[in-house]
C-alpha cells in the first residue's frame, strides 16, 4: 500500500475550505479510512488525520468523540455501503441460485473497489471492544441478507437450516476474499463460482435451482 499522504483523496481533501457538515464528515472518514488502512489502528494518530484533512484535532474530536469513535464510524460506513451494494445485486436475481451468484459477485466487487475499508475489516484481530463487535455485525448483516433472500424462495424451509447455510456462506466468502489477495488474477465472477460449486449442493436441498 502506498504512502497515505500521496493518495488522491488525501491530496484533494487536505486543503481547509468551507463545506457542509455532511461533506466535512465524509471527508474526515475518507482520510481516516486511508490512515487506518495504511498505519493500522494502533499506529494511526488523530494528529495526522486532522492534519491531512486540514482541520484542527479538536474539530475531529467534536465530530467523532474519540479515535475509537472515528474507527467505528469508518466501519459503519463500510457496513452500510456493503449492504447497499449486495442488497441491490440480490434484488436483481430471478432464482435462489441467481441471487446467490449476484450477491457474491457484488461482495467481491465491493472489496476490490474499497480496498482501504476491507483492510480495516480484515484486521479484526487487532481490534477490541465496540470496533470488533461492529465487524461481527458486518458478518451478521450479510448472513441476514442471505437468509432473507433464501426464505423468500422457500418460505417452508427450516429456518435453522437457512440460518446455518447463510453463516457458512458468509464464512466461505470471507476466507475466499483473503485467498484472492494472494491470487489477484481471480475475478469476482470466478470467486463466486468457486463458492457456489462447494456451497450450492447444501442450499439446493432447500430449493430446486431454476
Amino acid at each position: 500500500m502506498g504512502d497515505v499522504t500521496q493518495s488522491p483523496t488525501v491530496r484533494e481533501t487536505g486543503r481547509r475550505r468551507r463545506m457542509a457538515r455532511a461533506d466535512r464528515e465524509r471527508q474526515m472518514l475518507e482520510v481516516a479510512e486511508a490512515v487506518f488502512a495504511e498505519r493500522g489502528y494502533q499506529a494511526a494518530s488523530m494528529d495526522e488525520i486532522a492534519d491531512l484533512v486540514g482541520v484542527s484535532k479538536p474539530m475531529l474530536y467534536a465530530y467523532f468523540g474519540s479515535k475509537d469513535g472515528l474507527l467505528l464510524a469508518c466501519i459503519r460506513r463500510a457496513r452500510a455501503e456493503l449492504r447497499e451494494a449486495t442488497t441491490a445485486a440480490i434484488a436483481e436475481g430471478g432464482s435462489a441460485l441467481d441471487m446467490m451468484r449476484r450477491g457474491l459477485v457484488a461482495h467481491f466487487r465491493f472489496i476490490d473497489a474499497h480496498t482501504q475499508a476491507w483492510a480495516i475489516l480484515r484486521t479484526e484481530s487487532a481490534l477490541v471492544g465496540e470496533a470488533a463487535a461492529e465487524v461481527e455485525q458486518v458478518r451478521s448483516q450479510q448472513a441476514g441478507l442471505i437468509a432473507e433472500s433464501t426464505a423468500a424462495f422457500v418460505p417452508d424451509a427450516d429456518p435453522l437450516l437457512v440460518e446455518a447455510y447463510s453463516e457458512m456462506l458468509v464464512g466461505a466468502t470471507e476466507r475466499v476474499s483473503l485467498w484472492r489477495e494472494r491470487h489477484q488474477g481471480i475475478t469476482p465472477e470466478a470467486a463466486a463460482e468457486l463458492i457456489i460449486a462447494v456451497v450450492w449442493n447444501g442450499v439446493a436441498s432447500l430449493v430446486t435451482p431454476t
